[in-house]
């Protein structure tokens, strides 16, 4: 229907309408001359001896003027109307009228984390906008704006006098704010001729119908959401820029200051002209007490107060949690992109005003974050210092790797250029800004310099998590954001002695003892290429416990449960855990050659303190559209599934307790002073490439990962790049920081929950014994040492003690064990009782 209008519409237009609005044009024109002409005459007349027959010519002007010029106004009014000059929205598409709105990212504690957006805006009703922002926009910019209904008529005849007929650019301030509404909404078009006029008709016609749509407090809360303010649009962001406060609390300076930009947001910028920006400032006020919106007095007294602004620029590198934002933005835009709006258009991240609320705690990150600084700074000086100016890598296949990865190599690639070609464009010197610990720097140097500088930087990863949740409450992906892209919480590196754990949680699965004995020998697997494994510290002799040889991270025993337990049935489990990275199946995995991110090794590590349930990781606990809608919700426990039994998941905390207890991760008492309970494991990798430490709390799983962006580059030493010297400081102070803020103050004193008597026997052994045990002894591998595998680490009287023991004791044993399964049960009911009563507060 629409369309057979406008067809008819055009036929008029060519038929009729355009060759009387061609002759009205040619009457328009000289009708504007003689116009010209009178107004000198009047302006050069001598009224003191003016005569009525001196005006006659007037009256010949108008009466030749007038049908021309009421045929053109008419033709020209109806193709604008028409949209012969570009489409007029419907009353049905103002009725929908949806700004461009940033979508937000909250913590979990309500803290704005960050946007994404086209333009830079945040809604805010009229009701949350100061008043004093709407009397002085009223009284600056369209003092009868109550009173008319769209358009000022005072305001019309001096844009005709100065637009429509003299053909100015600007219209002296001349429209009202529906008018401004219009423009800010629809942005003029370029026309050939008269586009002054045509674009002012066209915005006139709009204010009319927006004024037919929405009232005028509507009106007013819509022009204070679109109007652009420099690079941000609205009155909230520009009182979050500008004032570090938000629309609602602004004074009637603030409020002048920013309405005085609407005028020119360069020239009146508080920032960059303070000067400026405090003479428009007073004259908003001049208005305001001129029009009955401030107390003259008042007004004068507040023109003499300095400006006074308090600005925070953001970027999106600046802020809390700028890698677990991108992240999050990524995944979001792919969510979106399939998640289809009411109208059947799927939703954009970036103009749909979405609210995301995630489960980052911003005070855990915060602290998170500074340790990262603190302790990645200090590690950087020791390497640096450790390598004494030389290049810490054999080879320059580094910087030529990195030069490979690059957005300028892939470009200059794209336009045919040679490898030698492009060496010699990387060693052409550029002005740049480059990172450092203080602060980005400004050098020039050659992009091939700058690789060479960049490379020589250690990196890390941090994420903590909550186990029983799986909430993530704190992502930090790198040392900083803006020079350092890479997410290393998502980056896979090889795992070290971190894959430890999983083999020796298998082969408690698999019901191998924990106090079983295992000979530190260095043996040789024919079968497997003939691969001997070593002990890091090369030494070898006497037998370990597996709380022994975890807390000592000895290689050759690992080896021989993960071929005792099943490669196979290894990797099975380690899938039960979560972890998704390929395993190879060779007994190597037991020290880690496998390549895993630290957020799938961190969530594999939550299974043992959750009863071994495993909980995906979660950051985001629900998605609410720009109406309040739920369009995504996370529900607590889903897909929860518990992979390994309850009694080994205990087994596996008392196991990992012996790495900080007695083992490589003893530094956390002894330096570092923490009294919380912790288990945990240290993991190094190759040539002190990848520095590992992932712990354990009553109430956080944390890993951190320490490395260069290439493998080569690394520490020299054992005892420098090992990950009891590089990840577990960061992970030492991060945990010392939240046991010192009183917002976390029981994480200082957390607890494991005591094991039961029957768990508590099944350890009762020494971690390490100098001599191979007597035969029958745990560790022999004979018919009598199986049967000590079913008893335990015992001695024989022990045993027979045990099959003879009433069993009046065995019952009770059985008894205290339920027992503590159905407190566990209650407990776990009571927090989920907990979580719904939060999400429904």
């Amino acid at each position: 229907m629409v369309t057979r209008l406008m067809a008819l519409v055009k036929g008029l237009w060519y038929s009729i309408l355009s060759p009387v609005f061609r002759l009205a044009g040619s009457g328009l024109l000289r009708f504007t001359r003689g116009i010209g002409s009178t107004f000198r005459q009047v302006r050069d007349y001598d009224w003191r001896e003016a005569k009525l027959r001196d005006f006659r010519f007037l009256w010949r002007f108008a009466k030749r003027a007038t049908v021309p010029v009421l045929i053109a106004g008419a033709a020209f009014y109806l193709s604008v109307y028409f949209g012969l000059f570009g489409r007029m929205p419907p009353v049905s598409a103002l009725k929908a009228l949806q700004n461009h709105t940033a979508s937000e990212v909250y913590s979990a504690d309500s803290v704005l984390l960050g946007r994404y957006y086209i333009q830079d805006r945040t809604h805010v009703p009229y009701e949350k906008i100061s008043p004093d922002v709407i009397k002085a926009l009223v009284a600056t910019e369209d003092v009868r704006f109550y009173e008319h209904s769209g358009v000022d008529a005072r305001s019309l005849a001096r844009v005709i006098v100065k637009t429509l007929l003299l053909q100015r650019e600007s219209s002296g301030g001349g429209s009202t704010i529906s008018q401004q509404l219009a423009k800010n909404l629809y942005p003029r078009r370029k026309y050939r001729f008269i586009r002054t006029s045509i674009n002012k008709l066209q915005e006139m016609i709009i204010a009319r119908r927006l004024e037919s749509v929405y009232s005028k407090r509507q009106i007013l809360e819509l022009y204070l959401n679109t109007v652009p303010m420099g690079d941000l649009y609205g009155i909230e962001r520009a009182a979050e820029r500008f004032f570090s406060t938000d629309a609602s609390t602004l004074s009637a300076t603030q409020a002048a200051v920013l309405v005085g930009m609407l005028k020119a947001n360069t020239s009146y910028n508080p920032k960059l002209n303070p000067e400026r920006s405090k003479q428009r400032r007073n004259v908003v006020l001049s208005q305001m007490a001129r029009y009955g919106y401030l107390d003259p007095a008042r007004a004068d007294s507040l023109k003499e107060t300095p400006l006074k602004i308090k600005y925070q620029y953001q970027t999106h590198n600046d802020g809390l949690a700028p890698y677990f934002r991108e992240q999050l933005r990524r995944e979001l835009a792919a969510w979106c992109a399939r998640t289809n709006k009411a109208d059947g258009t799927p939703y954009n991240l970036y103009t749909d005003g979405l609210k995301i609320y995630s489960t980052i705690h911003s005070k855990v990150q915060a602290h998170a974050e500074a340790a990262v600084r603190t302790r990645m700074a200090a590690l950087q000086k020791s390497f640096d210092a450790h390598w004494k100016g030389r290049d810490p890598w054999e080879s320059e296949e580094v910087l030529l790797s990195a030069m490979r990865q690059t957005v300028r190599y892939r470009e200059l690639r794209e336009e045919g250029l040679s490898e030698e070609e492009i060496l010699q464009e990387f060693r052409q010197p550029l002005p740049m800004k480059v990172f450092a610990w203080k602060g980005g720097v400004q050098k020039t140097l050659t992009p091939w310099d700058s690789l060479r500088y960049y490379q020589r930087f250690l990196n890390t990863g941090l994420v903590s998590m909550e186990p029983r949740t799986g909430y993530v409450r704190a992502w930090v992906g790198g040392i900083d954001h803006e020079y350092f892209k890479y997410d290393h919480v998502r980056a896979k590196r090889q795992a070290g002695s971190t894959f430890k754990p999983v083999v020796y949680a298998a082969a408690l699965e698999q019901g191998i003892e924990p106090c079983t004995y295992f000979p530190n020998t260095r043996d040789t697997y024919a079968r497997y290429d003939n691969w001997s494994p070593r002990n890091a510290d090369g030494r070898y002799g006497g037998e370990y416990s597996m709380r022994g040889a975890l807390a000592h991270s000895v290689n050759t025993v690992s080896a021989k449960i993960i071929v005792q337990a099943g490669i196979g049935e290894t990797i099975n489990l380690a899938r039960r855990l979560g972890i998704r990275s390929d395993l190879p199946e060779i007994p190597g995995l037991a020290l880690g050659v496998a390549e895993i991110s630290l957020m799938e090794m961190v969530s594999a590590y939550t299974t043992f303190i959750s009863n071994g349930y495993q909980t995906p990781a979660v950051y985001i606990t629900s998605v609410v559209d720009r109406t309040g809608k739920v369009l995504r919700q996370h529900q607590p426990r889903e897909n929860r599934k518990q992979v390994i039994s309850y009694a080994n998941a205990d087994v596996m905390i008392a196991l990992l307790q012996g790495v900080v207890e007695e083992g490589s991760a003893a530094r956390l008492r002894s330096e570092y002073g923490l009294s919380m309970d912790i288990a945990g494991k240290t993991g190094t990798t190759q040539n002190h490439a990848d520095g590992w430490f992932i712990g354990i709390t009553p109430e956080l799983v944390t890993g951190v990962w320490v490395g260069a962006e290439s493998p080569m580059v690394h520490f020299r030493t054992l005892s420098l790049g090992q990950g009891a010297a590089t990840a577990l400081p960061v992970w030492a102070d991060f945990m010392g920081r939240l046991g010192r803020d009183r917002a976390f103050r029981t994480v200082a004193s957390s607890r494991f929950r005591p094991l039961p008597p029957h768990l508590q026997a099944r350890l009762e052994c020494a971690s390490f014994l100098d001599d191979a045990p007597a035969e029958g002894e745990p560790g022999d591998f004979s018919l009598g040492g199986l049967v000590d595998k079913i008893f335990g680490n015992r001695t024989r009287d022990e045993q027979a003690q045990e099959r003879t023991r009433p069993e009046q004791q065995v019952k009770q044993d059985r008894r205290e064990e339920e027992k503590h399964r159905r407190e566990e049960e209650r407990r776990q009911r009571r927090e989920r009782r907990r979580e719904r009563r939060e999400r429904s507060e």
